[in-house]
């Protein structure tokens, strides 16, 4: 590929062979290096090795289009150098606000960069709740879906584009009423504009867009987090799915994996496949929410207490006692994150398919992976915990989330006690 040269600045294009995804294709990269300081910018596209040495001389249909779509975004790269260069100099940074400002007039090609940036970092999941708030804002705007066999593709837009301007409070309003129609629940109608939230919180950041021009806030569009449904579980009902007769190993140890998560304070399913051995100490596990590392500042350690049934459940489907094993056997060492976050979302999955059996069997409402940590909390608030170890158990980090969690036991005590007014 082509390299350029000026006033001491040097552009080429780089394959990134560092990070290997799952398809076993790379990172195609502009590299640009200045005074020995070398910065990357993505080009958002992804090559195997042999279709990155192939590329000069490809006569692929496929690769011609690839090809075509690095060289024009290193052609972006090399005129915003030459402007620089000419007018006040340049600086790194201020190619990386030039880069940012050309590509976020769009909240669609905003989307893309977010979820490239958001997989660089390794935040798999929340990458995937971007991308299908991406695919269903581009559905809703009438683009078609997404054809699997072409490659992703930079700094190339959809055929039906959405600037930030065109977002406003009425737009939001018909999305929602859209995503109503479709049946999404309030949470996912709260992660898909969500998203767009906090793409439009960067671009105003960026000053890509105004204030005048920013849809969100009191007087404007609000996202409405919608009331909590019931999902906990008594005493009761538990024991009653512990003791469930099951004919198969592969019901028993998704069982007992729902009892695990319910015993250890509620754990998360993505934090409790992440356990290992050395987390264990003093007969009890410690751990770190997965979901808050990147979130907050201080990381707040959680401690549950490793009940008899728990060791039970390790002995019985445990990897063997080493303390830089895996407990479950399901994730292993040199996985890359997205793979891990595949496995876990089918163990999750294989745990929900299960559980839905039990719960229809025993005539419950649906029991998932969630049910065990609303239960654990529930169960608490029932025996007269105090809901600040309740909250500091589940690693929140304020009352109100927990209270959030415990709105339907209210509503259960409300309607408990309101009975007794007409018990003559």
């Amino acid at each position: 590929m082509e390299t350029f040269e000026l006033s001491g600045i040097t552009l080429a294009v780089h394959l990134d062979t560092r990070r290997v995804r799952e398809d076993l294709t790379f990172l195609v990269k502009y590299r640009v290096t200045y005074h020995r300081k070398r910065v990357y910018y993505s080009s958002g596209i992804h090559l195997t090795e042999d279709q990155w040495k192939a590329l000069p001389t490809t006569r692929k249909a496929e690769l011609i289009d690839l090809k075509r779509l690095i060289q024009k975004g290193f052609d972006l790269v090399k005129q915003h150098i030459k402007e620089m260069v000419e007018g006040d100099g340049f600086t790194f940074e201020g190619l990386k606000r030039r880069l940012s400002k050309g590509r976020t007039d769009s909240l669609l090609v905003a989307f893309k960069n977010k979820i490239y940036a958001l997989n660089e970092s390794n935040q798999i999941g929340t990458g995937i709740t971007y991308q299908c708030a991406l695919n269903s804002i581009s559905l809703f705007i009438g683009n078609k879906k997404k054809d699997k066999t072409k490659p992703e593709t930079w700094p190339e837009q959809p055929k039906k584009d959405l600037k930030f301007s065109e977002v406003t409070v009425d737009w939001l309003r018909r999305y929602e009423n859209h995503l109503l129609k479709e049946d999404k629940t309030r949470t996912t109608i709260k992660f898909y504009i969500g998203c767009i939230r906090a793409i439009m919180n960067e671009a105003k950041q960026e000053k890509s867009i105004i204030e005048a021009g920013y849809p969100f806030g009191k007087g404007k569009f609000e996202i409405k987090t919608g009331i909590g449904r019931k999902l906990a579980l008594t005493l009761q009902q538990i024991k009653a799915v512990k003791e469930f007769p099951l004919l198969t190993d592969s019901e028993k140890r998704c069982r007992d994996l729902w009892f695990f998560s319910y015993l250890c304070n509620g754990i998360n399913f993505n934090d409790m496949l992440k356990l290992k051995y050395k987390d264990i100490a003093g007969g009890e596990i410690h751990f770190i929410r997965q979901k808050t590392k990147r979130t907050t500042r201080e990381q707040k350690e959680i401690v549950a207490t490793l009940l008899p049934e728990m060791k039970a459940i390790i002995d019985k489907w445990g990897n063997p006692k080493h303390p830089d094993n895996y407990i479950f056997p399901f994730l292993h060492k040199g996985m890359i994150p997205k793979a891990e976050k595949l496995e876990i979302q089918n163990v999750v999955r294989l745990v929900n398919k299960k559980m839905a059996r039990i719960s229809e069997a025993l005539n419950y409402d649906k029991i998932s992976t969630y049910t065990a940590r609303h239960s654990y909390a529930t169960v608490l608030k029932r025996s007269g915990a105090n809901i600040a170890f309740i909250s500091e158990s589940l690693g929140h980090s304020d009352l109100r989330t927990t209270e959030a969690y415990l709105a339907s036991f209210e509503t259960e005590e409300r309607a408990k006690n309101a009975s007794k007014l007409v018990q003559f």
